[in-house]
């Protein structure tokens, strides 16, 4: 019987589904906005319909797996779980739903997969690849320095910045001023957990994977249909990066998401996330971002496929 496996990723802003066959290939990648950490960051514990809006989602994803065929699968939860104290609860149920083995991604897990994902398939390159997985509640560091993987979880992420700091409206100076301090902070933590992020300052090839990157993308391109040949392996500079962050601060969420190539549901956090990936470039002294569309889901599915 040919194998077919399959990823879902129930993260802090949304859910994901990856399925491949046994060559590798893909029969079905989907992602949906769920928003499973909204106010998890002040509660710690994840909210009903947090939790229904993602149980629905996944009993769709059941159905997908099971027209696929699919033979095994894994499902992994990040952030927003691992700060909930009702999240065993959360995956106790995700496993009726979905029929899959369940686990909850510690940080550096989470980098793993996300590093082994983004880096396929990429030319080699004399700097250090770097990647940077900016989600709802967690952004991921992770980089190989002479054959290791090290990396970093930080307690950042669109959504988390949003709910603490930004507010998903119109930016005025005190929240500005608040998500730069939360930032850097974390930053730091970084750097101090891993001192040869400061070793390769501006010797980076810094690959940017997850949905407000995506997003980004899109929207530097001005797609009103999501073209993945379009968004993938997109360089992006620092100065563009900066640009839709003070662009997108500026407006209202109603106003970002007449924008063309905004995705629904992302309209009130992007604008966080942006904040995130412009002050991991600057720390990093790199004037340049490569988006993935290849990411954690691609790399669970490959240690799903291997011997």
């Amino acid at each position: 019987m040919p194998e077919v496996v399959a990823a879902l990723d129930c993260g802090s802003n949304s859910t994901r589904l990856l399925i491949v066959n046994e060559s590798n290939e893909t029969l079905q990648r989907d992602s949906r906005i769920t928003r499973l950490s909204q106010g998890v960051d002040a509660s710690r514990t994840l909210l009903p319909e947090a939790m229904q809006r993602s149980y629905d989602v996944l009993s769709d994803y059941r159905a997908l797996m099971d027209e696929a065929g699919v033979t095994r699968g894994l499902l992994v939860a990040t952030s927003a779980v691992r700060d909930a104290l009702n999240g065993e609860e959360f995956l106790e149920e995700t496993r009726r739903r979905t029929g899959v083995e369940v686990r909850i991604l510690e940080g550096s897990e989470e980098a793993t997969f996300s590093y082994v994902g983004a880096t396929t398939g990429l030319a080699p390159d004399g700097r250090t690849t770097v990647i940077v997985d900016v989600g709802g509640g967690s952004t991921e560091l992770a980089a190989k320095f002479d054959g290791v993987l090290k990396s970093y979880s930080m307690q950042l992420g669109c959504v988390r910045v949003t709910e603490r700091a930004l507010g998903r409206g119109v930016v005025n100076g005190a929240s500005d001023a608040a998500a730069r301090a939360m930032i850097d902070a974390e930053l730091d933590l970084a750097w101090a957990a891993v001192p040869e992020f400061a070793r390769i300052f501006g010797n980076v090839r810094l690959v940017g994977l997850a949905g407000s990157v995506s997003t980004l993308a899109q929207l530097d391109a001005g797609l009103a249909v999501y073209d993945r040949d379009a968004v993938h392996h997109r360089r992006i500079s620092l100065a563009t990066v900066e640009l839709w962050r003070d662009r997108l601060s500026a407006e209202s969420p109603e106003e970002r998401l007449a924008r063309p190539g905004m995705v629904k549901g992302r309209e009130d956090v992007l604008h966080a996330g942006l904040y995130v990936l412009a002050a991991v470039m600057a720390r990093l002294g790199s004037d340049e971002l490569l988006s993935s569309e290849i990411d954690i889901l691609d790399g669970i599915t490959e240690s799903l496929l291997s011997p």
